[in-house]
């Protein structure tokens, strides 16, 4: 699904990035390029940030 119309960003982007290492908005903005146009996206980028940071501190618990 898009996240980012304005620069064609799917939330799979969002999410490789953030696997990648990325781990801010202003880092996503940079790397995707999403956020930086109308500002819409942000929101959802956000949400896509917490939820893949919160998912990798419980992975890293049970480990």
């Amino acid at each position: 699904m898009y996240v980012c119309v304005c620069k064609a960003v799917t939330d799979r982007q969002v999410t490789q990035a953030i696997n990648q290492g990325v781990c801010n908005r202003r880092q996503l903005m940079q790397c995707t390029g999403a956020g930086g146009v109308c500002g819409k996206c942000a929101t959802s980028i956000k949400a896509l940030l917490d939820e893949n940071m919160q998912n990798r501190s419980m992975q890293a618990h049970a480990a």
